[in-house]
C-alpha cells in the first residue's frame, strides 16, 4: 500500500493564514458597516424627495437617530428624486406605512442622511415599498432658508431707509424731521435743567425736601389708617371686622330678598301694583281723568276753570271781598247803625 504523505508545516501555515485573513476581512467589513449587518440581513426600501440636498450613495439611514442602514442609490424620476435604501430586516416591524422619511444631517458640514420616524401602529412596508415623505424638525436646510429670507428682508429694509420710506427713512433723509427732532431734544434738555434747578412743580417735587417730607407724612398717615382698619378701629374698620354688622347686613339682605320675592308673587299693595293688571288699569284711568280735569281747567271750562281764566270774574270776586271787608269795618265802628232792633208789644 502507498504511504500517506504527511503535510508539511509550511503548507499548513499557508492554510491557517488564509483562514485568518478571511476572518479578519469579514470582521472588518462587519465593523465598517456598523449595525447594518451583512447583505443577506438587509432589505430594500424607497422614498421620494423633491430635493436631496447632496444626498449620495453610502449616506447613513437612521431610525429614531440609530443607524440601521445606508443609501443604496439616488436617481432622478421626473421632477422628483427616488432614493433606494438598504435597511436591516430586524427593523421591519418598526418601519410601517405610518412612518415618514425626511432629510437629516450628520454634521454641521452639510453631510446628508435619511431619517425615518419609527411607528408600530401601521403595516410593515414590503421590499421595495415607498416610505411616505415627511418633514423633520429643525433641518439645516430650513435654517438656511429662514436665514436667506431674513437677509432679504433686511436688504429691503435698508433699501427703504435709503429711499426715505418710513419713519426711520424720513429721519435719516428728511432735514426737516431732523431739525424737529433736534428742537425736541433741546426742549427736553431745557426741561431737565429746569427740574434739576427746582423750577416748576416737578422741579420743586424733585428738589424741595419739604415736598418729600409731606409725601412721607402722607404715606405714614395712610399706613396708620390701614393699620386701624385692619385692627377694626373706626367705622370703616368695624364695617370690615365686626361680625355683628356682617350678620345685620346679611339679615338686611335676606329681608330685601324676601320683600322682592313677595313683590314678585304680587303680595301686598306694591306687589299688586306690580303684578295686578286691574289695579294698574284703575290707576291709569284715574290719571287719565285727572289729566282731563287739568285740561278743562286750562281751557277755562266750568266754575273753577272760569275762576282761573276769567279776569272779570276774578275782579268781581275781589271787589266783593273788598266791599265785604269795608262793611265789617263799618259794623265794628258803629254797630247800632246796622243792628237796630225794635220790640213792639201788641
Amino acid at each position: 500500500m502507498p504511504r500517506t504523505r504527511s503535510l508539511a508545516w509550511s503548507e499548513l501555515k499557508i492554510g491557517v493564514l488564509t483562514i485568518v485573513a478571511i476572518v479578519i476581512t469579514a470582521l472588518t467589513i462587519f465593523l465598517l458597516t456598523g449595525g447594518r449587518g451583512f447583505f443577506w440581513q438587509r432589505y430594500n426600501l424607497k422614498t421620494r424627495f423633491a430635493n436631496v440636498a447632496g444626498l449620495k450613495a453610502g449616506s447613513p439611514v437612521r431610525l429614531a437617530g440609530v443607524e440601521v442602514g445606508s443609501v443604496k442609490d439616488v436617481e432622478l424620476v421626473g421632477e422628483q428624486v427616488d432614493v433606494t435604501l438598504e435597511v436591516n430586516k430586524n427593523m421591519r416591524d418598526r418601519i410601517t406605512n405610518s412612518s415618514t422619511a425626511y432629510l437629516g444631517s450628520v454634521s454641521l458640514l452639510g453631510e446628508s442622511a435619511v431619517d425615518i420616524t419609527p411607528s408600530t401602529k401601521g403595516m410593515p412596508i414590503e421590499d421595495w415599498g415607498y416610505i411616505p415623505q415627511g418633514h423633520g424638525p429643525g433641518q439645516l436646510s430650513d435654517v438656511t432658508a429662514k436665514a436667506s429670507e431674513g437677509i432679504e428682508e433686511i436688504t429691503k429694509l435698508v433699501q427703504d431707509v435709503r429711499r426715505g420710506r418710513g419713519t426711520v427713512g424720513k429721519l435719516m433723509t428728511d432735514d426737516q424731521v431732523y431739525a424737529e427732532l433736534h428742537r425736541f431734544v433741546a426742549t427736553a434738555g431745557e426741561v431737565a435743567r429746569g427740574i434739576r434747578e427746582g423750577r416748576g412743580s416737578m422741579g420743586r417735587f424733585v428738589n424741595d425736601p419739604k415736598v418729600a417730607d409731606s409725601l412721607e407724612a402722607s404715606l405714614r398717615n395712610l399706613e396708620e389708617m390701614t393699620r386701624q382698619i385692619n385692627a377694626g378701629q373706626g367705622s370703616f374698620g368695624k364695617l370690615l371686622k365686626d361680625e355683628e354688622f356682617a350678620r345685620s347686613l346679611t339679615g338686611a339682605t335676606d329681608n330685601l330678598r324676601t320683600l322682592t320675592d313677595r313683590l314678585n308673587r304680587g303680595e301686598g299693595t306694591a306687589g299688586k301694583l306690580m303684578t295686578d293688571a286691574t289695579l294698574f288699569n284703575r290707576l291709569n284711568s284715574v290719571a287719565d281723568r285727572f289729566d282731563q280735569l287739568m285740561t278743562r281747567l286750562n281751557d277755562g271750562q266750568g266754575t273753577a276753570g272760569q275762576l282761573l281764566k276769567d279776569r272779570q270774574l276774578y275782579e268781581n270776586m275781589n271787589g266783593a271781598v273788598t266791599d265785604l271787608r269795608a262793611l265789617i269795618v263799618d259794623i265794628k265802628k258803629d254797630p247800632k247803625k246796622f243792628l237796630n232792633v225794635k220790640v213792639s208789644i201788641f
